[in-house]
């Protein structure tokens, strides 16, 4: 029997939890759920005996930590990303597997000589995006290369959206399926990408006002803003050498015109406390972001003005559904800009129970053909829809991927050792095929001449 610990539930591990939970007695599987809320989970485990249990768990729990990790064999982590490098020390300490759906950080890479002196496999970025990013591309990549083609320009955009049956009348366009945190601050820094054999760098205040428009057939339009930093794939994916690499965030047309006002506004910084009340109307806190009062303008037109709007554009349209300008307290007292924009929009984008969210992810892949015919482009797409609000679709492409490696690692079918991403295709392709066959999760691809 292999033992599984599973810690963290989030929105985000429903689809984990029943694929470790289906497969339980084909495995051999023992699985501890190890959550701040145990209590929702006993029933869901209930039916499968002594083969599952949910036990409770906090991460500032030190030995408890270490206990349960300790009384397995694999770990898996959906834990926020700050708390795995406490979790993969503990895993080094007791010889333990991991796995996790985050980015292999700098401080994780760091464990990889030790880990890897261990046998031990700390399989990262098996999750969506990273995960099934790196999955799908790699196999085209690696088609084009075994035809002789070499590639010229790679550009990767991954969304989380709502169906078009639940986009109603969000003008946005949008809810929350992931951390809303990570959402409000999206983008800070300096994005950079390299076009043409040319760098290029997008600072924040500008990142929201330069976009691609993409197209997914049968779902419509799209617009891409680009990732902090898409340099660092070059190497991941062999693409050392290749003169156009982007990698970006897909969201609806109209949405990113819209969240460029908010960051011009002030309303996404995260560096300062504001000292205010959380009785402090919406409508108040925007006025102090504004220069002094214009006499007969209404704060919305005051707004539009500052911004160089039009007052009855969709931009103002969006800002005002979310709520900017109304009587509404903040909610939060001595916050961040952000952390008040946060509380804002998460009652406003909170999924129903009805609703169904959307991952759209497409690659666009670029190459001269070894005969010296017109460049080709490749175009790789994949949309997925949720079920409800809990078995959504980023819970799938999230935790199945994640689900499906943990299944073969508890296997032994995974050789690589010490930190490991999935980009071996011993890894993927399996995974690849799982997911289309048992979950017609697939991608749909389509090629043609570049004039």
């Amino acid at each position: 029997m292999t033992r599984i610990l599973l810690l963290g539930a989030g929105r985000s591990a429903s689809s984990l939890i029943q694929y470790l939970l289906r497969h339980l007695a084909a495995e051999d599987w023992q699985l501890t759920i190890a959550d701040v809320n145990p209590e929702p989970l006993r029933a869901l485990v209930a039916p499968h005996g002594e083969r599952a249990r949910a036990v409770a768990f906090e991460i500032g729990q030190t030995e408890r930590l270490h206990e349960l990790v300790a009384a397995h064999e694999v770990v898996v982590s959906m834990l926020p990303a700050l708390f795995h490098p406490l979790v993969a020390q503990a895993c080094l300490h007791h010889g333990r597997h991991l796995a996790t759906a985050s980015y292999a950080t700098e401080e994780i890479r760091g464990f990889d000589a030790q880990a890897a002196a261990q046998g031990l496999t700390f399989l990262m970025e098996c999750g969506l995006d990273p995960g099934l990013d790196h999955m799908s591309a790699l196999p085209v990549i690696e088609e084009i290369r075994a035809q002789g083609g070499r590639l010229t320009s790679f550009k990767s955009y991954c969304g989380g959206l709502m169906a078009p049956d639940s986009e109603g009348d969000n003008p946005w366009r949008y809810k929350f399926t992931w951390n809303p945190r990570n959402v409000v601050v999206a983008g800070q820094g300096t994005a950079r990408y390299i076009e043409g054999g040319h760098p290029r760098f997008i600072p924040y205040q500008q990142l929201f006002r330069r976009t691609e428009r993409l197209a997914v057939p049968g779902y419509g339009e799209f617009e891409g803003y680009a990732n902090r930093d898409s340099l660092s794939y070059r190497p991941l994916y062999g693409l050392d050498d290749i003169p156009t690499m982007l990698r970006g965030t897909l969201r609806r047309p109209g949405y990113c015109a819209a969240w460029a006002a908010l960051v011009s506004l002030g309303l996404t910084d995260d560096s300062y406390r504001l000292g205010n009340a959380a009785d402090l109307p919406w409508a108040r806190l925007l006025e102090s972001f504004l220069p002094s009062a214009a006499p007969g303008l209404s704060l919305a037109a005051r707004t539009a003005a500052y911004l160089g709007l039009d007052p009855a554009g969709e931009e103002m349209q969006r800002l005002a559904w979310a709520g900017v300008f109304g009587p509404e307290p903040v909610g939060l007292p001595d916050a961040t800009p952000a952390q008040l924009l946060e509380k804002l929009l998460t009652a406003k984008w909170q999924l129903q129970p009805h609703d169904h969210d959307m991952i759209v992810m497409q690659h666009l892949v670029e190459y001269e053909p070894a005969d010296g015919g017109p460049v080709q482009q490749r175009t790789s797409s994949l949309v997925v829809t949720g079920d409800d609000a809990v078995h959504t679709a980023m819970a799938k492409t999230v935790g199945l991927p994640l689900g499906m490696a943990v299944r073969r690692l508890a296997r032994g079918e995974i050789s690589h050792r010490g930190v490991v991403v999935p980009v071996h295709a011993d890894i993927y392709q399996p995974i690849l095929q799982e997911l289309e066959t048992e979950y017609n999760i697939r991608f749909v691809e389509s090629a043609h001449a570049l004039a």
